[in-house]
């Protein structure tokens, strides 16, 4: 994958669920939706389970996506079940990262205000008061976001246009039936009159749901039509699971999911009941492990998935070369409902958690390996796997203990995903909840308190890390109180205190007469960039940067090799070799893409401004400035922190060399580049758009919007715009909005004015 694939991973992580069956139309429903989000800002689609709101919700999200010019993004909540996480999900999908000192859901609305963009809450009928108060905050503070929920019932928050989905009407019902018959069995149903007539009469009696008919459609294989209506039939007069006041069309739904959960084998139940523990995604090694047991011989468990895969209770999700499954929420709360009735609920969650202590544990141990890429790439399918699993811990008693380690190990794929936030929250409960003789608890507070000092929490840290060191004190452990050292080396680098270098190199020699060369890595870096900022000792920096880079190369891994780069990258463009100076921050900043590690490339971009400056190009290192700000936003570190000495350095004399206008339209064209063309510019790779020659900074406008700006200074109005351009008014005016906030405007006489300057020859 190249680089500016990767750079675009964000944005895909932020759109709907793709469609693998085909689609049948909802023209009305989908026009109603579209009118009600150009007129105002909440529509919440509403309509029981199985009814198809979530594919309404997509389409309409493609639909209007041109009139959002800040994105479209799609939140699925039903892997969610603490609602405090609900605005770190928001965040996550936005490219957010943890800040320090202030909370997800203030760091989301701050994100969003200005921004023109629609955000899509799918399922939040289980977290609607937490989705409530959410929205109405986020509307209020935010006036230019719109909200597309689904739900079972409304949000009830003033302003809320609702859009109940109804079944589908009869002739639709009957395509769809058709359509994932077909793709059973493609010659089991004949088009013809009376095929028909007896699939209407079944659609029917399933009221239109597209659930119960894809699960009824499911059966073709083995099953006639006619057959299928008469098991239906009879089935139906007998299942009264459901409250007598619930609407006719949800006691269907549950009498479809009785009738399909009744023609599963035992087999196919328990494995049904028992994958519905997992969040998200799972593996065919995570399924089998989870339901194996002496019931169930562990290799039938593929076989079984086979056959739930072919009755459409599971989903085939493809990732790349390896197959995941993942089942419909309405099915998985069936299926969490038949695990509670059977008595067998903790039991499985048990296993659930073991799985996932264990997958943790291994991802730890092989982490300084040529393993590593494979471990980032499986955590992060697993992430709302691994939150279950810690949730779970830290609500049953005496399982508090295994969240210690499970939050704390790899620390590093934490930070790497951006999440520091996160991994410290996860932390401080297991901390709170464990026993205070825990084995784990010292490394549990050393980790928390790194995670804690990467915020850019002080106090944070010193309260943990002196916590770690009262209970070290009667102890012999050499190895715990190198990571205690680590800690507060890393806490001297960051306030620039001159016993940064004595106290990393301390922990060094510790570790390295130890054999733990993966804990090494760090302190090595923080003894060569601090020896080198300190003293100017330019060959001993080396020494520590050559070893952290060939140990971290020889066994595979990129993590610490990136970062060895980069601090070759601090020390040789202030005190060596400007031209090994871009080399490193190059190869660091692609090691990063590779990986999708979002965390570094704040710091790579950071220093390839550095070395522009020193380089001469300042209205390059200005742009780049602009870039490494969106990305320092996004993980929650100011340079002034991370960096301090060298950032003031080379910001201040950028700003000097160019002047405050120059630098700070350079500094907003930076922050203004898509990712992908961020990076391209970084990198020095040729952009999908070119950016303006080097005499003028780069525009802050897309090239839509520079094409309705001109159209601006020509004095035309928002509809002469609209149609000369042939797109919607209500786009134009977005656009026109978007132009004054990026340049700072108020009217469009500025606009005109601007448009006037740059148009002249230099």
């Amino acid at each position: 994958m190249s680089s500016v694939d990767r750079a675009g991973e964000a944005r895909v992580a932020a759109s709907p669920p793709t469609e693998l069956t085909s689609y049948v139309g909802r023209s009305d429903e989908e026009g109603e939706v579209r009118r009600l989000l150009g007129s105002t800002r909440l529509v919440t689609l509403t309509g029981p389970g199985g009814v198809g709101k979530t594919r309404l919700a997509a389409r309409a999200m493609r639909d209007t996506a041109c009139a959002f010019p800040d994105g479209v993004v799609f939140v699925e909540l039903a892997q969610v079940r603490n609602g405090e996480l609900v605005p770190n999900l928001v965040a996550d999908r936005l490219g957010l990262h943890d800040l320090p000192d202030i909370s997800a859901r203030q760091h989301v609305i701050d994100h969003l205000r200005g921004r023109v963009l629609l955000l899509v809450l799918d399922n939040c009928e289980h977290l609607i008061d937490v989705c409530a108060g959410f929205t109405a905050e986020l509307l209020a503070e935010c006036p230019r976001v719109s909200v597309l929920t689904t739900s079972r019932q409304s949000l009830a928050v003033p302003g809320e246009q609702v859009v109940p989905v109804s079944p589908l009407p009869m002739p639709q019902a009957v395509e769809l039936f058709l359509d994932r018959a077909r793709a059973v069995w493609p010659t089991a149903v004949d088009d013809d009159q009376n095929t028909r007539a007896t699939l209407t009469e079944l659609c029917q009696r399933l009221d239109g749901l597209p659930l119960a008919i894809e699960l009824a459609a499911a059966r073709i294989r083995s099953l006639s039509p006619a057959q299928i209506l008469d098991r239906l039939g009879s089935r139906f007069g007998l299942l009264t699971s459901a409250p007598r006041t619930a609407p006719q069309r949800q006691q269907t739904l549950r009498a479809t999911l009785d009738w399909s959960y009744e023609l599963c084998t035992p087999a196919e139940r328990a494995v049904w009941t028992r994958t519905a523990v997992f969040a998200g995604s799972f593996d065919l090694d995570a399924a089998t492990y989870v339901c194996g047991d002496a019931a169930i011989d562990p290799s039938s468990v593929l076989e079984l998935i086979d056959s739930l895969l072919d009755k459409s209770i599971l989903v085939r999700r493809d990732h790349g070369d390896v197959v995941r499954y993942q089942m419909l929420e309405t099915l998985r709360e069936y299926g969490q409902e038949r695990l509670d009735q059977a008595g067998d609920r903790d039991r499985v969650a048990r296993l659930h958690r073991n799985w996932f202590a264990r997958l943790t544990a291994q991802a730890d141990a092989e982490w300084f390996s040529d393993r590593q890429a494979h471990w980032i790439t499986r955590l992060s399918r697993d992430h709302a796997n691994l939150r279950a699993a810690l949730d779970w811990s830290l609500s049953t008693p005496d399982e508090a203990g295994g969240a210690l380690s499970m939050a704390g190990n790899p620390f590093e794929y934490w930070l790497l995903r951006g999440l520091p936030g996160e991994a410290r929250t996860w932390l401080d409960r297991a901390l709170a909840a464990a026993p205070p003789a825990h084995p784990d608890r010292v490394p549990a507070l050393c980790i928390c308190a790194l995670h804690t000092l990467w915020l850019g929490d002080l106090n944070g840290m010193a309260r943990r890390i002196d916590e770690a060191e009262s209970l070290t004190a009667t102890l012999d452990d050499e190895l715990l109180r190198a990571r205690i050292l680590h800690v507060r080396s890393f806490a001297a680098m960051l306030t620039v205190q001159p016993e940064t270098v004595d106290l990393a190199a301390e922990t060094c020699a510790v570790l390295r007469a130890h054999g733990d060369l993966r804990a090494e890595m760090h302190p090595l870096f923080i003894h060569g960039v601090a020896i080198a900022y300190r003293d100017g000792d330019l060959p001993a920096a080396r020494r520590s940067l050559r070893r952290m880079y060939e140990l971290s190369t020889e066994r595979g891994e990129t993590f610490y090799r990136a970062m060895s780069l980069f601090g070759q990258a601090m020390v040789e463009v202030e005190f060596g070799e400007v031209r090994t100076a871009t080399d490193a921050a190059t190869e660091a900043l692609r090691l990063d893409l590779h990986d999708s590690a979002l965390h570094g490339r704040a710091y790579r971009v950071e220093t390839l401004a550095w070395i522009s400056d020193r380089q001469g190009d300042h209205l390059r290192a200005a742009t780049l400035f602009g870039i490494a700000d969106t990305f320092w936003n996004r993980i929650g570190t100011a340079p002034d922190f991370a960096v301090s000495v060298p950032h003031r350095k080379h910001i201040e004399n950028t700003r000097s060399s160019l002047g405050d206008t120059r630098f700070d339209e350079a500094f907003a064209a930076g922050r203004a580049l898509p990712d992908a063309d961020a990076i391209r510019y970084a990198l020095g790779e040729p952009a999908t758009e070119p950016l303006p020659a080097a005499a003028a900074p780069p525009s802050p406008l897309t090239r839509r919007e520079s094409e309705v700006a001109k159209l601006v200074a020509e004095g035309l109005t928002n509809r002469d715009i609209a149609d000369e351009l042939v797109i919607a008014l209500r786009t134009v005016d977005t656009h026109v909005q978007h132009i004054l906030t990026k340049l700072d405007f108020k009217t469009r006489a500025q606009i005109a004015a601007w448009i006037a300057s740059h148009s002249r020859t230099p």
